[in-house]
């Protein structure tokens, strides 16, 4: 092992809406708090996080946020959930992909760019890393950047995470249950 792997850090990745805050369910579909008032930390969320960092993780969130693109919400009112979200809670970064399908950017969940981007900036060894999400895309940009993946399984009305899913669960909390007990698995 050499010098620079030495010092590459792990990290959770968690998706946002429905891993960190409450997701709006409408027509069996996730949709994210429009105003600072629908933004509802879910329960056990600030422990989990403070338990990753106790065991040295990083948590960042990354986060598709199309309804900036499709002119249903503004950039400023998401900025405004995310400094909400910073304040309240332990977190090393949020990363967002403001772009909507038909954009076709790497940025956007299936694809891993968030996770390339936020592993280069915060020096993260994603082989020894997680991803936390409540969506087949979240799951597949997770095994798309070389993570270990948990889906949070609600019952959406849309398709599942293609395998192979490290883990499947309920919630944050047993996910970081999971994380902390499969800790130096290799992989």
């Amino acid at each position: 092992m050499g010098v620079g792997h030495a010092l590459m850090r792990r990290a959770a990745f968690l998706d946002r809406d429905g891993v960190i805050n409450a997701a709006e369910v409408r027509n069996c579909l996730p949709h994210p708090p429009a105003t600072l008032d629908e933004l509802r930390i879910l329960p056990g969320v600030e422990r989990a996080l403070e338990r990753l960092h106790d065991a040295g993780y990083l948590t960042i969130v990354v986060t598709n946020q199309p309804d900036v693109a499709r002119g249903v919400t503004s950039r400023s009112m998401v900025d405004a959930i995310h400094a909400r979200l910073r304040a309240a809670l332990r977190l090393d970064g949020i990363y967002v992909c403001w772009h909507d399908d038909a954009d076709r950017c790497n940025c956007r969940k299936p694809q891993p760019g968030l996770l390339l981007e936020a592993a280069r900036d915060h020096n993260v060894d994603l082989a020894h890393s997680f991803l936390i999400g409540d969506r087949w895309k979240d799951v597949a940009a997770g095994q798309k950047a070389g993570c270990r993946t948990i889906w949070i399984k609600y019952d959406y009305d849309e398709q599942e995470p293609a395998p192979p899913i490290d883990y499947v669960t309920d919630g944050l909390a047993s996910a970081v249950d999971w994380i902390l007990e499969s800790r130096g698995m290799a992989r």
